[in-house]
């Protein structure tokens, strides 16, 4: 836990350079409501997910596995990896630039003080799951997170979004994202233990290692290796449209352009 905290205020100085950087305490609280008591999940862990762009090709492999695994609605995702043309800083030139974008898994998530019933929230390990039984809907933790990633299933009419597939962690398993990325570019892991790939490649990439909008004091826990840094907030380059249909060859829109 502690590693992922320093790892965070470094981010928070690297964009927020010269400014003179608030207590850790303060930090946490900033601009959100208190944080309802964790519950569930091994307090002894705290898993986060640390994605190499460098090894990333956009082939959606875990696009359409986590769809399929977690049976999604049709043209709703967990997990997209959105695809932009950029021009490059070194030659100038057009070049592809493919950014997976999940839940974080923040450590002050705001979309969990702001559920009227508590039907979002934070497990001791990290994870932020929603609870479908409580759940009514009302979309303000859709709303309060920064990271478009999260959706009212249409079919449950509940909120949905990636869950790092806890119930696949719980039976000793890779979540079907991580499983089926043919370049090994999604790496998830304990943080809290020195041994594990993502301890050793966050100590090893530390000055390299970036998070999308730090400056939100969300503390997310979700990494990016190789990334470009017009791209931790929301980038100005217009994304690739991708025309989603049904089944009856109906045009349902262009996914990926609110990304």
């Amino acid at each position: 836990m502690e590693l992922a905290r320093r790892f965070f205020l470094q981010q928070v100085a690297r964009v927020t350079a010269g400014a003179a950087l608030v207590p850790l305490s303060t930090v946490a609280n900033a601009g959100i409501n208190d944080q309802p008591p964790r519950r569930g999940g091994d307090p002894k862990k705290r898993y986060a997910m640390l994605i190499d762009l460098r090894r990333c090709i956009g082939c959606q492999a875990c696009t359409v596995s986590c769809h399929i695994e977690n049976q999604a609605p049709l043209g709703k995702f967990r997990t997209i990896v959105s695809q932009y043309e950029v021009e490059s800083l070194e030659s100038g030139n057009a070049v592809q630039f493919m950014l997976p974008r999940l839940c974080n898994h923040c450590d002050n998530p705001p979309c969990v003080p702001v559920c009227p019933v508590q039907a979002t929230y934070q497990q001791e390990d990290g994870i932020v799951l929603v609870d479908s039984d409580r759940c009514v809907g009302c979309a303000y933790c859709v709303q309060a997170c920064p990271y478009d990633a999260r959706f009212i299933n249409d079919r449950t009419q509940t909120a949905d979004k990636c869950t790092f597939c806890a119930h696949r962690l719980e039976a000793g398993l890779l979540p079907a994202c991580v499983e089926s990325c043919v370049g090994g570019a999604r790496i998830i892991g304990d943080l809290n233990d020195p041994g594990s790939q993502i301890s050793k490649m966050v100590e090893e990439y530390r000055g390299e290692l970036m998070v999308l909008q730090p400056e939100k004091n969300t503390v997310p826990h979700v990494f990016y290796l190789g990334m470009d840094e017009r791209f931790i907030d929301r980038p100005s380059a217009a994304p690739e449209l991708w025309e989603i249909r049904d089944g009856e060859g109906q045009e349902l829109g262009y996914e990926y352009a609110e990304h």
